[in-house]
């Protein structure tokens, strides 16, 4: 797929680090993707760090930084991206929602919110200045391409997400006896998707999203993760869309790998929600 240059408002737009080794999470992505990292220095905050696809001048990827304190736990946080993100707030506290950070502008690429669903998982809001879009590519190898949200509730779930972003949840069957799988839709195009927490995860395992990269060899890729440190929550498994894998990183951060089925369609579209060509997740 191209570099990205328009993600829609409702869209997963960005995904970011939070962990207590930056060096330690710096190996263990630049060993499982390939990827590169250069610092951004940001005037009134800490640095941050960049991760590139293919070179030092590649495309975005993703972000990183050190999380301000021990109790904070690592995690990947993903950004929709937002038109308004003072009015989004407003719905997400309506709906029950909490912002954790209030809305901030980030030197001159755009303004951001973290905030909080109705049941815990932790999501940020983001809205791009001039063509400081998100990630600059997303649907290819060592690239983001699906986000996840693990929860009890999935009617909860469904109702404030539709609210807040208006998105549409439609059920789909991957796994033979398992719980139906929600997938997340502006339109007729899915963005995400949605599972409900059960004993595949570990006791205590709260809500939360996740983001999934594409590997073009989910058991090789998952293999390759454990070696260099990761812990392996779901080993290699078959669904209609593709293969995927869910992983702990060496810090204590969840993501998931996924090979895609042939055919399968971006989680962006090209050119707007609107946009209907192509295979449905």
């Amino acid at each position: 797929m191209p570099e990205v240059t328009f993600i829609p408002p409702g869209f997963p737009a960005w995904t970011d680090l939070g962990t207590p080794d930056v060096e330690a999470s710096e190996r263990f992505y630049r060993g499982l993707f390939g990827w590169c990292v250069y610092e951004l220095t940001i005037p009134g905050r800490t640095d941050y760090l960049m991760f590139t696809l293919g070179d030092i001048g590649g495309p975005e990827v993703a972000g990183m930084q050190e999380l301000a304190d021990d109790t904070q736990p690592p995690s990947w946080t993903c950004f929709i991206r937002s038109d308004d993100i003072e009015a989004t707030i407003a719905v997400v506290e309506a709906e029950g929602g909490q912002v954790l950070v209030d809305p901030s502008d980030v030197a001159h690429l755009g303004r951001f919110a973290v905030c909080m669903d109705s049941q815990g998982a932790e999501f940020a809001l983001w809205l791009p200045f001039d063509r400081a879009v998100g990630a600059g590519v997303v649907d290819e190898p060592a690239a983001r391409c699906w986000v996840e949200l693990a929860c009890e509730d999935v009617e909860e779930a469904r109702r404030f997400y539709g609210k807040v972003f208006g998105w549409d949840a439609v059920e789909r069957q991957y796994i033979a006896g398992a719980a139906p799988y929600t997938n997340w839709r502006v339109g007729d195009w899915s963005l995400g998707g949605m599972v409900q927490l059960d004993d595949r995860f570990p006791p205590g395992f709260g809500a939360h999203w996740v983001p999934y990269f594409w590997v073009t060899d989910c058991p090789a890729a998952t293999a390759k993760a454990a070696d260099l440190g990761a812990r392996v929550l779901l080993g290699p498994t078959e669904v209609g869309p593709g293969r995927f894998s869910i992983l702990i990183d060496p810090t204590g951060a969840r993501l998931g790998l996924f090979t895609p089925a042939p055919g399968r369609r971006p989680s962006i579209p090209p050119d707007g929600p609107e946009r209907e060509d192509g295979r449905g997740a």
